[in-house]
């Protein structure tokens, strides 16, 4: 008899390699991962983009992917220039942030180039980048190559950056 976490994995499609095009390709991409990453038991994601904006941080779906995400063991890495958006759009994410603090790392480049800052999803197994941040596309995929060239690109980037968006804000 297998448990049911079992056949809810089973259940999800796969993460394919492909391309994607347009916001809402990307937004239903971000929610099959995090789908995937609670099912699967990933123990590491980034989430690297110049604002966020176009994620879909704040859906009451992707708040319950992350909280069964969400266990000892894992961690999320959140890499932007500014946390502005993450803030006025999704409080939902804002909230989560808080509540598990000791498993997310926040860090700031405001200085980058929003052009040049990865906008991407990396686990260690499956990674979704945008290339073109207006037009919403890019490419998606499990190739071991992706994965690594991507996790170099991100570390550069987070060696160039600093704590950033507290878990609380105390009021003077």
């Amino acid at each position: 008899m297998s448990d049911d976490r079992d056949n809810d994995a089973a259940a999800l499609p796969p993460l394919h390699s492909r391309r994607f095009e347009g916001r809402t390709d990307f937004r239903q991409l971000i929610r099959d991962a995090l789908d995937h990453a609670a099912h699967e038991g990933w123990r590491e994601i980034i989430f690297s983009d110049p604002s966020f904006g176009d994620w879909p941080l704040g859906e009451r779906a992707v708040m319950d992917s992350l909280l069964a995400w969400s266990h000892s063991g894992r961690r999320i890495t959140l890499l932007a220039r500014r946390y502005d958006d993450v803030v006025r759009q999704h409080a939902r994410f804002v909230q989560w942030r808080g509540r598990w603090s000791h498993i997310v790392t926040a860090m700031g480049c405001p200085s980058a180039d929003p052009l040049e800052l990865p906008s991407a999803l990396w686990s260690p197994g499956w990674v979704m980048e945008r290339l073109d941040i207006d037009r919403c596309n890019g490419y998606c995929g499990s190739e071991p190559e992706r994965r690594l060239l991507l996790r170099e690109r991100l570390a550069e980037w987070l060696a160039k950056s600093s704590p950033a968006f507290p878990s609380t804000t105390l009021g003077l």
